[in-house]
């Protein structure tokens, strides 16, 4: 953790707001997240970032520093910097200085980390979200740009340990939050939306599985009223379901510990999948553990006022825009606006199915619906969804025309995902689903309803609103599902008076 988090967590303002309580205890989270830069080459070498290769085989002389090297800036991990800055509102520091930050791990064989620290890249800024109907905003102190390190592996079968340095040299962002949040489902929505944005503006491919993002989540407990508490960094959160899991854990371990008459101390921990529970790596380091001084190889990072009005001309339209778009243009509900766009994908989806002729509203719920039901069961991306944009315009069209009901509908719906048929009309043929049109066979089929429900009819005019519903299911039924139901309504009360 940089000085500059330390200090902000250790002077959080006693008048921000408060979260839910835990047993008594307000819960402080501050949040550092990894997100791998998608440039081809690393940040200081031509070495390439491709995953998956040979252990050691994407490590060159530059990333292990060996003698006579020197480190070279790459241009397209800069320019993602300042994409990151323009869409979180930060400030781009136009003179940024990068330092040696020393450590010794098997798996960093310089003996240190190229990295940012008194004078970061990206500057202040603020992620925001909905948690449930409640707006949040979460402030950001930075994002610094740094190298990653490479990877320890551990085969425990053989008792024998590995060093891949594949990953040393990779460009990183490190976006460090204020002590802002205040619960774990607060936390998982921060980080959700996060990954959102760096994905959605092509600076990171945020494969969790992979590494590519990586949360970590500083956690501590306090009264309400009291002095912060001492905290923990749970690192390397690689899915949102373990980082609801482990920062659970983390907060009642915390609240037991003091709760006993014990005190935290300050410690970086890793969360365990399989028994679900956080335990201790490392005593936590403080700034000045690392001896951070200006990297003498590296001339400070010089922005041009001109370079970032040029990334700024080639920025997509960001999420938080689009969705107000939504509902300025559609008249959705912020709500649904921000589900719609969830990936440039959910989005890209939406915006065909209504240049096709759907209506908005329709095409968000059906988008919100059915479609992300089926998605999710089958682990499907949206992409891949078999169902494209223009069928489901087609569909709704044919329930906005009365051509058949909204049961039907669901029944064209499941043709189409399964593959039974590719044309909405040829479906609805192939099925007998369209509704009855003709008002002299719809009246005909009432008719025959009603002789055959006195008793309904008496307990309807005698005030009972029950056996008018009854009515309307009886001629549903006799009409095979077939009847309009406004229609059925409407011809009902005027034959009841």
């Amino acid at each position: 953790m940089s000085e500059t988090t330390i200090n902000t967590f250790a002077a959080a303002q006693e008048g921000r707001p408060t979260g839910p309580l835990v047993q008594g205890y307000e819960v402080i989270i501050g949040f550092e997240t990894h997100a791998q830069l998608s440039t081809a080459s690393k940040i200081f070498s031509r070495a390439s970032t491709a995953f998956g290769a040979e252990p050691n085989t994407q490590a060159c002389a530059v990333d292990l520093a060996l003698p006579g090297t020197l480190p070279v800036m790459n241009e397209g991990a800069v320019e993602r910097a300042i994409k990151l800055g323009l869409a979180l509102g930060s400030h781009i520091a136009p003179r940024s200085v990068f330092a040696r930050k020393n450590y010794f791990y098997p798996d960093l064989p310089k003996g240190y980390q190229i990295s940012q620290y008194e004078i970061p890249v990206v500057q202040g800024g603020s992620v925001s979200f909905y948690l449930g109907d409640e707006f949040k905003t979460v402030r950001l102190v930075r994002a610094h740009l740094e190298e990653d390190a490479g990877k320890s592996l551990h085969e425990d079968f053989i008792g024998q340990s590995g060093i891949d340095l594949n990953r040393a040299g990779t460009p990183l962002l490190e976006i460090v939050t204020e002590p802002d949040i205040r619960s774990t489902a607060e936390a998982v929505a921060y980080a959700k939306e996060l990954h959102k944005i760096v994905t959605w503006i092509g600076i990171c491919d945020g494969n969790m599985q992979e590494g590519s993002f990586r949360c970590d989540a500083n956690v501590s407990v306090r009264k309400p009223g009291q002095p912060l508490g001492t905290r923990r960094e749970i690192k390397n959160l690689n899915s949102f379901r373990f980082m609801q899991q482990a920062i659970d854990y983390e907060i009642r371990w915390q609240i037991e510990q003091i709760e006993d008459g014990h005190e935290i101390q300050q410690a970086t921990v890793l969360f365990d999948p399989d028994t679900g529970e956080t335990r201790a790596m490392r005593t936590k380091e403080d700034a000045a553990d690392y001896r951070y001084f200006p990297d003498p190889d590296l001339p400070p990072l010089a922005i041009a006022a001109q370079w970032i009005e040029r990334v700024k001309a080639q920025m997509p339209e960001l999420p938080r825009a689009m969705a107000a778009r939504y509902v300025r243009e559609h008249g959705l509900s912020e709500y649904d606006a921000a589900q719609l766009t969830q990936s440039p994908a959910h989005a890209a989806y939406f915006e065909a199915a209504v240049a096709a002729g759907a209506a908005p509203k329709l095409a968000s719920n059906w988008l919100q619906g059915e479609i992300s039901k089926r998605l999710n069961a089958q682990e499907m991306a949206i992409e891949a969804a078999p169902v494209s944009a223009a069928q489901l315009a087609a569909l709704i069209g044919r329930i906005g025309d009365g051509t058949i009901s909204n049961a039907a509908a669901r029944q064209v719906f499941e043709a189409l995902w399964s593959g039974e048929g590719q044309d909405v009309d040829a479906v609805i043929e192939a099925k007998g689903l369209k509704q009855i049109q003709d008002a002299g066979a719809m009246e005909k089929i009432i008719d025959e309803v009603l002789a055959k429900n006195e008793k309904n009819i008496a307990e309807y005019r005698a005030g009972k609103d029950k056996a008018f519903n009854a009515l309307v299911g009886q001629v549903m039924k006799a009409s095979a599902g077939k009847a309009n139901p406004a229609q059925v309504n409407a011809l009902l009360k005027q034959k009841l008076g």
